[in-house]
């Protein structure tokens, strides 16, 4: 146990661990053993602080709890673990991460010298989506006074965008392992992101977007299909290099959706630029008529990634008052390098703090 990560802490005290899940490809449980942790902020925004014995953190997530040591010596060492939360069908590594919180020993006492107990956690099964659905419930702005919750009251602009798998064909002088004999494929609103060979805000800022982008991402699915249900026979995804085109300062609502296609699954999805609201969120496939009266728009959570519900949808709001272009994709590192993700464009305002500011004089040409 020499290279295990030990945090070394005195009894009754307070002390702040800030967790970050710098993971690529796998949504973490984390506990603690006989311990209990309060949650007080993730993504850099306060919440309004409450207990678990568990907590859940998706790759790019910030999670910052208080752990309140035994008032006395414990006479005993605890785990602390991390296993993945696994809701794909693809392969994964199942394995369990340990460090030790090990407690001081009090002066002139013998504890050292002999083998102490070590108390392990009892973490989620790998696919307790119950519990993940429950821990992000429990995830809700202060929305106070000194930190208050700004959530967009008015909607400018809605998008419904589908996120999750299809399929591409696999070129000729290749083995392809997906369905079929295809190439795995991931994609938004079917539009698996072609990256551009010159960078999309450069392009931007000098109005010279002919051949690198068109401004042309869908709003809603071009085929809707029943997303949660029975696949659709072609699963085959578009490739493009497309962008949404915003006003400043417009607000945003954005339903994402997964999909079942080669199997429903948790996606974490990341925004650049902006934080946002999680309005709602739900199972089954998102519906317009009913599901907005259900939006929390009083104290949502306020963060930058979210965790798109397995066989489920998930509801945002933000304001884009941020100019510039910035990309939106799924966290798992293998989903984004096979294409889930899009990119939002955000005009400049009128004053001149509200404009796009040009790349430096030393930025090394391509």
């Amino acid at each position: 146990m020499t290279d295990t990560f030990k945090l070394k802490v005195k009894p009754g005290k307070t002390y702040l661990l800030r967790l970050v899940n710098a993971a690529l490809n796998d949504e973490l449980f984390f506990s603690i053993a006989n311990h209990t942790l309060t949650v007080v902020d993730v993504d850099a925004v306060y919440v309004k602080p409450f207990e678990t014995e568990t907590l859940l953190i998706t790759p790019g997530q910030t999670t910052n709890v208080i752990l309140k040591t035994k008032p006395s010596y414990p006479n005993a060492t605890f785990f602390m673990t991390a296993r993945p939360y696994v809701t794909g069908q693809g392969t994964f590594d199942n394995s369990t991460v340990a460090g030790i919180l090990e407690y001081e020993s009090p002066p002139n006492s013998l504890h050292s010298s002999i083998m102490l107990p070590l108390f392990k956690p009892i973490l989620p099964a790998l696919n307790d989506t119950s519990f993940a659905t429950k821990f992000g419930n429990k995830l809700r702005s202060l929305a106070s006074a000194q930190y208050p919750a700004n959530v967009p009251q008015k909607v400018d602009k809605h998008f419904f965008f589908t996120v999750g798998l299809g399929t591409s064909p696999c070129q000729h002088n290749q083995t392809c392992q997906g369905p079929n004999g295809t190439k795995f494929a991931a994609s938004v609103n079917n539009v698996s992101f072609a990256m551009p060979t010159s960078a999309l805000l450069q392009a931007h800022f000098f109005g010279q977007s002919n051949g690198v982008y068109t401004p042309e991402f869908p709003s809603t699915p071009i085929t809707p299909f029943n997303y949660t249900g029975s696949p659709p026979n072609n699963t085959m995804v578009s490739n493009g290099t497309k962008v949404v085109v915003l006003p400043f300062n417009t607000s945003v609502e954005l339903v994402m959706q997964d999909t079942s296609i080669l199997g429903a699954e948790s996606h974490p999805l990341h925004l650049h630029g902006f934080n946002f609201f999680i309005v709602g969120q739900g199972f089954g496939n998102f519906d317009p008529n009913k599901d907005p009266a259900k939006f929390n728009l009083i104290d949502p959570v306020e963060r930058n990634t979210v965790g798109v519900p397995s066989g489920g949808w998930v509801a945002i709001r933000f304001l884009a008052d941020n100019p510039g272009v910035w990309f939106m994709h799924c966290h798992l590192e293998v989903h984004t390098s096979w294409g889930l993700k899009m990119a939002w464009i955000v005009l400049d305002g009128e004053l001149p703090t509200q404009k796009l500011l040009p790349p430096p004089a030393d930025l090394p040409k391509c």
